[in-house]
């Protein structure tokens, strides 16, 4: 039969509380971090399946009133929420002012969606990079204090052997561990989801200008 105390179990029931302390930290910030990374995983996968839809549809009818009718199916698109702040701004003047004025305001409003919208793709991921760079200090930090745990250990004993400074290896071992295994996954999504956001925000900044001129090119 298994016997727990040469397992996880086992090295967890008879490590420090300082070190189950750093545990702690580094569990919470794997938990958070992989939900940070399936939330914004799925929010900016959709973000880019709804923006391309919508465009190719703004081209193909190059209607602003169509296209604000269909963005309605392209909540969760950047480049619609973006078109459809534009559109809002558009319709406010109803005619009024030069086109010169109606231009700007209308680039402004879609400036300022832009804007919101960078924000919101962005907002969460700087924590995995957090992650990414504190979390094997912490399990350094851990693996520190479990060797220290073994000099002690040695020093209170008088002996070097393996039964004495084994519990204390154990927990610098496991910290170090907990460390990479929290901060690993915390920077592959960070460069993934960094990557993604980048790619919108090079779609927003593209056309954005088309927006624009879309208001005032109506054939």
């Amino acid at each position: 039969m298994f016997d727990l105390k040469f397992g996880i179990i086992g090295l967890l029931s008879d490590a420090g509380a300082v070190v189950l302390f750093v545990l702690a930290i580094l569990l919470l910030f794997s938990i958070v971090s992989w939900a940070i990374i399936a939330f914004k995983f799925g929010y900016i996968r959709k973000s880019l399946k709804e923006s391309k839809a919508f465009l190719d549809y703004f081209f193909e009818v190059y209607s602003v009133d169509k296209a604000f009718t269909k963005s309605e199916e392209y909540k969760s698109g950047s480049l619609a929420r973006i078109f459809r702040s534009g559109y809002i701004e558009y319709r406010s003047f109803d005619g009024k002012g030069d086109s010169r004025h109606s231009r700007a305001r209308i680039a402004l409003a879609i400036k300022r969606e832009a804007n919101a919208e960078n924000k919101r793709l962005a907002s969460l991921v700087p924590f995995l990079a957090t992650v990414g760079n504190t979390a094997p200090f912490i399990g350094l930090f851990g693996t520190v204090w479990g060797i220290m745990t073994s000099f002690h250990a040695i020093g209170f004993t008088q002996s070097a052997s393996l039964a004495v400074v084994a519990p204390g290896i154990s927990e610098a071992l496991i910290a170090t561990a907990a460390g990479l295994a929290a901060a690993i996954p915390a920077v592959m999504g960070y460069n993934y989801l960094t990557q993604k956001i980048g790619v919108i925000e090079r779609d927003i900044e593209e056309f954005a200008s088309d927006f624009v001129d879309a208001f005032f090119n109506e054939p």
